[in-house]
C-alpha cells in the first residue's frame, strides 16, 4: 500500500471501532490510534468521522460511555463495548466476510 491514508468504505468504521474496543475501554483518541495501529496505518480516522460514529453507536446501545481522566490527566470520555455491541461486532464481521469474499471472487473472475 502507498503512504496515503485510505478512505473507509461505508459501514467499516463501525466494525473497526467495535473491534478496537474488544481490547478494553478507551477514549476517542485512543480508539483512533488503535484503528491506525491495527490497520498498520492504512486507515486514519479523523475526529469529524469518529465522534459522530461513537455517538450514534452509543445511541444504538452498542457502546457505553463514561467520563474519566486520560493518560495525561485530561478529562476524556471513555467508551466500552456492551453485550449488544459484541453481538453487533459478530454481525458486522460476518457481513464484512461476505463482502470481502465477493470482491475477491469478482477480482479472480477477471
Amino acid at each position: 500500500m502507498g503512504s496515503e491514508p485510505t478512505m473507509l468504505l461505508q459501514g467499516t468504521l463501525d466494525l473497526l471501532i467495535l473491534n478496537s474496543l474488544v481490547a478494553g475501554e478507551m477514549h476517542g483518541l485512543g480508539i483512533s490510534r488503535r484503528i491506525q495501529q491495527i490497520t498498520r496505518g492504512t486507515f486514519v480516522v479523523k475526529p469529524g468521522s469518529l465522534f459522530p460514529a461513537l455517538h450514534r453507536m452509543e445511541d444504538e446501545g452498542w457502546i457505553s460511555a463514561f467520563w474519566g481522566d486520560s493518560e495525561n490527566n485530561r478529562r476524556a470520555k471513555f467508551y466500552r463495548l456492551t453485550k449488544a455491541g459484541r453481538k453487533q461486532l459478530e454481525v458486522e464481521t460476518k457481513r464484512w466476510d461476505r463482502i470481502s469474499l465477493a470482491i475477491t471472487q469478482a477480482l479472480e473472475a477477471s
